[in-house]
């Protein structure tokens, strides 16, 4: 759930990495004000499944103290210091996520997945023979890493008919799953788009969102043929690289509530919808099945 969290506490044990004086100046120096985000936002209630008033403002709360971090930790020499495959920055939207919906998930079930997720993908049976394979099924299932869910875990077992040989079983099953990029090109519109239609081929009830800081798509860009319920670019801004964002004369935008707070009640909405109903003998009742 922390993933931010995690990902600094790997780097300030790591016995080999980040070990010279000033890595671990900077990480003592983020630490710090990590506490003080992660505190700020566990303090911070909601909002939670039922609608309020109070809704706005407290995700008004959370962006303001999501952009106070980022740009404490956007500043140039961190990011020259732990660069993109460290994940380091990367992740801290991931994490922003979890504090956004924890306490509405809560308020629908105390035992939902929430956070980082290896989801169920597909499934195949590979037996090394028949004799073998009357015995148990020698299920194999193939995973689907996400950076953000919000679904179930299931637990499972299998066994064949006759046999006292079970194989149990573990994988999640996200309701939404939202991919989090620091911007988003067109190869990565592609990929996550094919594995937003993979996921709804096993669950057609998902939904599959992405979420960005900034957008490197141009106008040619069709994006009614991808498979994703939206995309959000939470900087209303063109991506630029990274050494040009630390130009005098470049003005980042900072990460809008209005567009974060409409990606929460896109997800509430879903969620706590009473029918997700979609099946052929409901729409034959209409006349019409999609």
């Amino acid at each position: 759930m922390l993933i931010h969290g995690n990902n600094l506490e790997q780097k300030e044990g790591h016995r080999i990495k980040y070990r010279a004086e000033e890595s671990r100046l900077f990480l003592r120096e983020i630490r710090v004000r990590y506490n003080q985000w992660h505190a700020a936002n566990i303090a911070l209630v909601g909002p939670t499944s039922d609608i309020s008033e109070s809704d706005s403002e407290i995700i008004t709360k959370r962006v303001s103290l999501l952009n106070d971090y980022k740009e404490f930790l956007d500043q140039q020499h961190y990011a020259e210091k732990f660069d993109s495959r460290s994940n380091l920055h990367s992740s801290v939207l991931e994490e922003f996520m979890y504090y956004l919906f924890r306490d509405m998930v809560r308020g629908i079930s105390e035992t939902a997945l929430i956070g980082k997720s290896h989801s169920f993908k597909d499934v195949f049976f590979r037996a090394p023979s028949y004799t073998e394979m009357v015995k148990k099924p020698y299920a194999l299932f193939e995973i689907k890493d996400h950076d953000f869910a919000i679904g179930v875990s299931v637990k499972a077992t299998m066994k064949c008919k006759g046999s006292e040989t079970e194989e149990g079983h573990n994988w999640d099953i996200p309701a939404v799953a939202i991919e989090c990029k620091t911007y988003l090109d067109k190869t990565m519109l592609q990929d996550v788009s094919t594995a937003a239609e993979q996921l709804k081929q096993k669950n057609p009830n998902a939904m599959y969102i992405v979420v960005a800081e900034w957008l490197k798509l141009t106008e040619s860009v069709n994006l009614k043929k991808y498979k994703i319920d939206q995309i959000y670019v939470l900087r209303k801004q063109k991506n630029t690289d990274r050494e040009f964002r630390y130009d005098p004369s470049y003005e980042k935008n900072p990460i809008y509530a209005d567009v974060v707070e409409h990606c929460f009640n896109f997800v509430r909405e879903f969620l706590i919808a009473e029918d997700w109903e979609g099946g052929i003998y409901h729409g034959l009742n209409r006349g019409f099945l999609m």
